[in-house]
């Protein structure tokens, strides 16, 4: 079942001399629960088309559709809403609150989203992601992989039908990048969520159903690795 839907996606940036396209033309649909790993150089692109899944950066031309659904047809408010709902972002930075703790962090998408925070859900996951005994830390107060482990368990708490990581283990030691890969690849079958990944490093695109390369903003190879863990 075709969750998503790319059709002739670009992203021009800058006019004239100086004009950039970051996305020339990109076209492609993944299956849901897919796992899905997005590969090439720095500056191809990747990053970009990233943002444009996940309703963060409007396309110049093109579109994506989620679930049959045009989604920048819908305006900034409904963007919101459906970034929230639909989606989970997780990025290499973590981009947590720094005044917040582990379980405040975790329950910001639910909250902003002005509905009450499933605590099943929120144990579930503080147990998953082993953070049972940090969920009173602040972000200062955890390793680079922990704090890793909560925008992952932030990104998840809306149950969202895709789930986007853009480079989730480049802050990482090999240890901690491991451990993550593995929280997403079991997040990917104990939810059925569709992973996309953003990464460089060939040892995680190998572990992926299908992997897609990316130069100067084009799809140069599109490769089924293995059957779609449903």
């Amino acid at each position: 079942m075709e969750i998503l839907k790319v059709e002739n996606l670009t992203k021009i940036y800058g006019a004239g001399n100086n004009e950039v396209r970051a996305l020339d033309g990109v076209s492609f649909s993944v299956e849901k629960g897919e796992f899905l790993a997005i590969i090439g150089p720095s500056g191809s692109g990747k990053s970009t088309l990233l943002h444009a899944l996940g309703g963060v950066d409007r396309p110049t031309s093109g579109k994506v559709f989620v679930n049959g659904q045009d989604v920048y047809a819908q305006n900034e408010e409904q963007l919101a809403i459906f970034r929230r709902r639909h989606v989970g972002l997780i990025y290499q930075f973590y981009n947590l609150i720094p005044v917040l703790n582990v379980v405040e962090n975790m329950a910001l998408p639910v909250r902003m989203d002005g509905r009450k925070v499933n605590e099943e859900r929120l144990d579930e996951l503080l147990h998953l992601l082993d953070l049972e005994d940090r969920k009173n830390n602040l972000p200062n107060q955890l390793s680079g992989g922990q704090q890793q482990r909560v925008s992952i368990g932030r990104a998840l708490m809306n149950a969202p039908e895709i789930v986007l990581a853009d480079e989730p283990t480049g802050n990482l030691d090999s240890k901690n990048s491991r451990e993550i890969v593995e929280l997403l690849k079991l997040s990917n079958r104990k939810y059925e969520q569709t992973l996309i990944v953003i990464t460089h490093d060939e040892q995680i695109a190998l572990q992926a159903d299908r992997v897609i390369a990316i130069e100067d903003g084009r799809i140069v190879r599109d490769e089924r690795i293995r059957r779609t863990q449903a």
